[in-house]
């Protein structure tokens, strides 16, 4: 906290004047001095290691919900700043481990502890306070149902969670445990999260993940988190202290993100002696809009104030002297007949008057003598079945074939005099086919003896 302590010191001088040559000035001098030097020192045993760039302030109050994979806002990192967070744990086994390798690097995370794991292994939250980490809560026992969960039931994991934690830390347990909180699993709900923010805690969400709590290669981790981070530019990783592939993949992670580059951030929650950091609200976005790129909005109206503002002359009736009891003759004198502008249709001499169409020849309206006696015999069987000579019986069946054989169902009685009308249209197409035949073979006849004569 010592180079937390110099940079407030250092903007507090920024904002005060002092007599020259007094002690007040001298001190602020050294401090804006050794601010600096206090973010860039190296890391002691290690000169090749990551080390941790700076120390990010944040007001829970002022944000409440940051991570760019759930929330609109996420931390105002640079480009290439990253945050390093651990879920779960502690668990022993790994977690010793995890923070051997983050003290390697001297580097700096934030640590999401679970409340029962907290009670299994005290010391275990005690070492990560003793190393200058930020210590979240996770929940009493991690549920991953808090979506759907009742709020009595999430205040209680909520609440017992931060007592459990609190109870590992002892007596300064209000100054080591952070006001920042993970939901399990991020399965998020609005009533959770306003549970949250009516006691001053800010929920964490991510900006990329590494999946290192599914069952994949340590090289998997690593290639997920990198990709990940490069694809975003910047942001905050979540990863857990409780797996062996973690432990794995951390050494790789932490040497790629030096080679590339990046800088690792620490963040603390602000309190009475340790403002938040400065910052505008375009920088908690993960990818803001550039300055150079305009954004739409409406543009703002001015307030012109004019020296002098003279009126224009009304005009009056005589301008408009057209407007007289007689407009038409007015403009008959002005502008004469007027013009139709449209092309006039003009009479064009018709050429070739002469030339007529061909009489059609009788022929074409004569119907076939087989064809007009088919139809006759038809017609009379219709309409006519006792001059046709039908029996009494073919008579009453040939003049009501509908009623004879329409069923008692209304739908299927339709559906017979259909087919029964489709069938009398087919015999009636195939007589006038039979009858046309001779007059069709007439016709060819009479061609074929005009081209020959």
């Amino acid at each position: 906290m010592g180079c937390v302590t110099a940079r407030v010191l250092a903007r507090f001088c920024r904002t005060r004047s002092y007599p020259k040559g007094s002690w007040a000035t001298a001190a602020c001098l050294v401090a804006c001095l050794v601010a600096p030097a206090a973010l860039a020192s190296e890391c002691p045993g290690h000169p090749n290691a990551l080390g941790t760039s700076r120390t990010l302030v944040v007001d829970p109050k002022e944000h409440r919900r940051i991570g760019a994979m759930q929330y609109a806002e996420t931390l105002p990192l640079a480009d290439h700043e990253v945050v390093l967070t651990f879920d779960d744990g502690p668990l022993p086994r790994y977690s010793n481990q995890i923070l051997e390798i983050l003290a390697s690097q001297c580097v700096k995370a934030t640590f999401f502890t679970i409340g029962r794991m907290a009670q299994s292994s005290p010391e275990g939250v005690r070492k990560l306070r003793d190393a200058g980490h930020t210590i979240g809560t996770h929940t009493q026992n991690h549920p991953l149902s808090m979506n759907r969960m009742g709020i009595e039931r999430a205040r209680q994991e909520i609440d017992q969670g931060i007592a459990s934690v609190k109870a590992a830390l002892g007596d300064d347990a209000d100054k080591s445990l952070a006001p920042f909180f993970r939901i399990p699993g991020l399965l998020r709900a609005d009533n959770v999260e306003d549970y949250l923010a009516e006691q001053g805690i800010q929920v964490w969400s991510t900006d990329f993940l590494a999946d290192d709590w599914h069952h994949i290669s340590s090289s998997r981790v690593y290639e997920l988190a990198i990709r990940r981070l490069e694809a975003n530019g910047k942001g905050i990783l979540l990863l857990h202290d409780i797996h062996a592939r973690t432990v794995a993949a951390l050494p790789r992670i932490l040497d790629a993100l030096k080679a590339r580059g990046y800088r690792i951030v620490h963040v603390v929650a602000a309190s009475r002696d340790l403002p938040p950091t400065p910052s505008e609200s375009r920088q908690w976005r993960l990818h803001p809009p550039p300055e150079n790129v305009a954004i739409t909005r409406w543009p703002e109206i001015p307030n012109l104030v004019l020296a002098a503002n003279p009126e224009l002359p009304a005009p009056s009736l005589s301008d408009f002297d057209w407007l007289d009891s007689h407009p038409m003759a007015k403009a008959d004198e002005r502008s004469g007949p007027l013009k139709v502008r449209f092309p006039q249709v003009t009479e064009a001499a018709i050429e070739n008057t002469a030339i007529t169409l061909p009489v059609p020849a009788q022929a074409v309206f004569q119907i076939p003598e087989g064809l007009r006696r088919a139809m006759s015999d038809m017609e009379l069987r219709w309409h006519h079945p006792e001059k046709a000579g039908l029996s009494a019986h073919e008579a009453r069946t040939k003049s009501a074939p509908a009623r004879a054989s329409v069923p008692r169902h209304p739908a299927r009685g339709k559906a017979h005099l259909a087919k029964q009308r489709g069938r009398d249209v087919r015999s009636t197409a195939k007589v006038v086919g039979r009858a046309s035949a001779p007059a069709a073979s007439s016709r060819r006849y009479q061609q074929v003896k005009r081209r020959n004569v």
